[in-house]
């Protein structure tokens, strides 16, 4: 048996999307006003800049996050393993 696919209606800089996956509602919102939040910070330092290219330096930057969180992770991991 499916899980069953939660629904929810976010708003991300200014435009609603619908959004469906096997996540909690809650935590969907909670992502959602993450991107939003980061997009307007961009939009903020370079009013002029289109959209788009808001959404991707948002989306870059929440990456450099992650992956720079993700090899932190990996060090403590090991730091853990060589005691």
């Amino acid at each position: 048996m499916g899980m069953k696919k939660n629904k929810v209606t976010v708003e991300i800089f200014g435009e609603t999307y619908p959004l469906k996956g096997d996540s909690e509602p809650e935590r969907m919102v909670q992502v959602a006003a993450l991107l939003d939040e980061r997009m307007r910070q961009t939009a903020f330092s370079n009013p002029r800049m289109p959209t788009l290219m808001v959404a991707i330096l948002a989306a870059l930057n929440i990456a450099d996050e992650y992956l720079r969180l993700q090899h932190d992770y990996q060090q403590l991991l090991k730091m853990l393993d060589d005691k």
